[in-house]
């Protein structure tokens, strides 16, 4: 767990030293206050939680985070000559307006769901991102316990068949 948090932190760490728009703001207002980037940042993380969890508007925030950084990928995806990131973004947009058009119909009664939108972002940039790079393991994991699941119902069945 402790090298989940590691991770985190290089990946936040090797971003906050690219050069893009977000850091450019992030040098900006360090330059003008002498806040560190860093503390910036995990400022406007935080600000943006505590939003989701008690701020009005919480859904338009939610979907903002599901648009801005996915399409911004898409872009790029699209500009590269790589077509497996084109396959990769298109099949999110598909799986977006379906959850999108689904959650139209559903929100009625997924608003009365304590931190809903909270969760719904936890898992579109926690949960999923660590399922898909453990996704193979797993998947080896749970055939091979099925298979032996299933050679022992072969044994006890073919046992119980003798006592009868």
């Amino acid at each position: 767990m402790f090298s989940i948090f590691t991770k985190i932190k290089e990946r936040v760490e090797a971003f906050l030293n690219e050069k893009n728009i977000v850091t450019d703001c992030l040098n900006k207002i360090e330059e003008k206050t002498g806040i560190k980037k860093r503390y910036l940042a995990i400022g406007a993380v935080s600000a943006t939680g505590l939003y989701l969890l008690f701020g009005y508007g919480a859904s338009l925030l939610c979907n903002l985070i599901g648009f801005v950084y996915p399409a911004y990928f898409s872009i790029k995806a699209i500009e590269s000559p790589n077509k497996d990131d084109d396959t990769q973004w298109l099949t999110y947009w598909v799986v977006y307006g379906f959850f999108g058009v689904g959650e139209f119909f559903s929100d009625i009664f997924l608003y009365w769901f304590p931190f809903y939108y909270v969760f719904k972002v936890l898992y579109r940039h926690v949960v999923r991102p660590f399922f898909l790079r453990h996704e193979a393991s797993v998947d080896n994991m749970v055939s091979n316990l099925s298979g032996k699941a299933m050679t022992a119902a072969e044994s006890v069945t073919r046992e119980g068949k003798g006592l009868f």
